[in-house]
């Protein structure tokens, strides 16, 4: 899959659909909408828009309200989707999240008990580092690739562009201080993708429900990418 000579990559290749089959959705997408929400009826509201709008990779945080039941819904409602969830802090909240439907798992640090038991699972399990230490240990622990968070606070697209050279075979999905403005940078810079939140789902139309101004959001971020 990448040009990396440490065999703990070596679980079962993370199986075909966290390995291969999860990296081509990226680089056809290049981009999730990551949504947190306190209320289920909104978080359900802004992923239809999202969808609506052409982002296919949808993540709704595992601290929103009822996100599994909403994960199962979506999963149903938009089948042409991939609907995945984040802020897992645990082994438990993990298998919660495979059973009620997650397609993909973002983490916030780095657990090799969960990265292998996901890749065991085929389930692209993709945890959150910032150091080239974090970034390397989560990849070699079997991530199918890894979540640099937060970039903004580490230089943005300057910190991507300079852990390219020694990092350039792992896959990166940059996120806290991607903008509609400036994801293409982060893709020219060589993250595989981007995930977006509030710059999504500006404060204003959420509160309003003006769910086509956030379907053009979403529609104006994948014309520009």
């Amino acid at each position: 899959m990448h040009n990396n000579h440490n065999n703990s990559r070596n679980l079962g290749e993370i199986g075909e659909m966290s390995g291969q089959l999860w990296l081509s959705k990226l680089q056809q997408h290049r981009a999730i909408a990551v949504i947190r929400a306190s209320d289920m009826s909104l978080a359900y509201q802004m992923a239809l828009a999202v969808a609506s709008g052409g982002i296919q990779l949808i993540e709704i945080t595992w601290n929103s309200d009822r996100s599994a039941e909403l994960i199962a819904q979506l999963r149903i409602e938009l089948p042409n989707s991939m609907i995945g969830t984040g802020t897992l802090l645990n082994l438990p909240q993990m298998q919660t999240a495979i059973e009620s439907g997650a397609q993909f798992l973002f983490t916030p640090h780095v657990d090799p008990v969960m990265i292998q038991a996901a890749a065991k699972l085929n389930v692209p399990i993709i945890p959150g580092a910032l150091s080239p230490t974090e970034i390397v240990n989560a990849w070699t622990s079997g991530a199918s690739c890894v979540k640099v968070f937060p970039v903004e606070a580490v230089g943005g697209v300057n910190y991507i562009k300079s852990i390219q050279g020694p990092l350039g075979n792992i896959p990166l999905i940059p996120t806290g201080g991607v903008t509609l403005e400036n994801a293409k940078e982060f893709l020219q810079a060589g993250a595989i993708a981007v995930g977006l939140s509030s710059q999504l789902f500006p404060k204003e139309f959420v509160e309003a429900g003006d769910w086509q101004a956030i379907a053009q959001q979403a529609k104006t971020l994948m014309e520009k990418i």
